[in-house]
């Protein structure tokens, strides 16, 4: 059942049943927020959705007494919208958990909201690590990923193989400007050197210029800190300027199953790329990317998987502890390992980093995919201890109160 709210927010899958006397309102009400309808669309949007009310329904199975709401809203990527619709959830709507998110420009103004209210928020597929450094919070939960898990593993694999010269094609906006920034401390530490890097705007089309600059730089490696449909288009045109047959190397530094999808493996063979999760790689995650593609019609990224979890998991936390009270159910949040097939195991430390495994994956050449979706070669797995920035690194206010 779908009700509309005004446009940019939905109703979704209310879950009827007795509820429980510590509930306020008596429902537990989870608002997922994201593109929609814009660049990062693709990785999240609709398929965000379809994996909350997927959680939804796997938890309901096992707690049909407890009722759940489901809302759900397009930001446009704007983090003033962003920020007007979290506010009227948590404020007017009774929103207890907002999920998703997957821009970094919003999250931050998104983070600034949850705090005061000392409501819940879950980011999955935002990058910038300014959400678990110097603006971290109590209520903010990062669940995917952030830039130095993204660029650690590349930047540390392909400099010791000899390419130490790399040039920036970014994003212009909080993700792009902090990826690069985390990027060049890392290339730093491991005798890198950066030979220049340019931004770009949001929904760009033509990256002509940017490419060329790329191109006379001379770096050894031409790194993407973009995502979605930016992506796309800048690899088509890195194969159309015939850059794909010269001597420099392109690594995305952000890429999901759908740019893969989105520019085919003949654009996108051999882009190297993290992910902290891959649909194909074990029976779990393929049980799950088989009921989700009968839904949404496309195998599910990591951001729509880590949806999946970090909801399963905020339920699970709150039907323990029959409340829906923030710090009740953030402390069971952090003392309950993960259990799905996300991250199993998987444990929030103290910056609210959901602690997991990452991957090392390569796309395939077009001849090597077996099976429709099957784009990736894992190349190495990266245990969860290696994957993160110490925390003794860490800025986050957070880490010295729990010392």
């Amino acid at each position: 059942m779908l009700i509309s709210t005004g446009g940019a927010c939905a109703l979704l899958a209310v879950m009827a049943g007795q509820s429980s006397a510590d509930i306020s309102g008596k429902v537990v009400k989870i608002g997922v927020i994201n593109d929609q309808s814009g660049p990062l669309s693709d990785l999240s949007g609709r398929g965000g959705v379809i994996a909350a009310k997927m959680a939804i329904e796997d938890f309901h199975k096992l707690n049909p007494a407890l009722k759940v709401e489901l809302l759900t809203a397009d930001h446009q990527n704007k983090p003033d919208i962003g920020a007007q619709i979290v506010r009227r959830w948590y404020g007017e709507d009774g929103v207890d958990m907002v999920v998703d998110v997957s821009n970094s420009a919003v999250a931050l103004a998104v983070q600034a909201i949850a705090r005061d209210k000392n409501k819940l928020v879950i980011y999955s597929a935002v990058g910038t690590g300014e959400i678990t450094g110097k603006q971290c919070s109590p209520t903010g939960l990062a669940w995917l990923h952030d830039n130095y898990n993204l660029v650690s593993g590349p930047i540390r694999k392909l400099v010791g193989q000899g390419l130490n010269t790399w040039f920036f094609i970014a994003a212009d906006y909080a993700f792009g400007r902090n990826m690069v920034a985390e990027s060049e401390r890392v290339l730093a530490s491991v005798g890198g050197k950066t030979l220049g890097a340019v931004f770009h705007p949001l929904g760009n089309a033509d990256y002509g210029s940017f490419l060329l600059q790329a191109q006379s730089s001379g770096a050894k490696v031409v790194a993407f800190a973009n995502a979605g449909e930016q992506l796309v288009s800048v690899m088509k045109q890195w194969s159309e300027f015939g850059m794909s047959t010269g001597s420099q190397t392109p690594v995305a530094l952000l890429m999901f199953l759908t740019d893969a999808h989105s520019m085919g493996l003949k654009t996108a063979q051999g882009l190297t790329t993290v992910t902290a999760w891959y649909w194909d790689l074990n029976d779990e995650t393929r049980a799950f990317a088989k009921r989700f593609f009968a839904a949404h019609g496309a195998m599910p990224t990591a951001p729509q998987a880590a949806v999946y979890s970090a909801v399963l998991h905020y339920l699970k936390a709150v039907a323990a502890v029959d409340s829906d009270e923030t710090a009740l159910v953030l402390e069971k949040m952090r003392t309950t390992p993960v259990d799905d097939f996300y991250a199993p195991g998987a444990t929030l430390r103290a910056d609210n980093k959901l602690v997991h495994d990452f991957y090392l994956v390569q796309a395939k050449e077009p001849g090597e995919m077996e099976k429709p979706w099957a784009y990736y070669k894992v190349v190495q797995k990266i245990a969860a201890d290696d994957a993160y920035k110490p925390l003794s690194e860490s800025e986050c206010p957070l880490v010295a109160k729990a010392k």
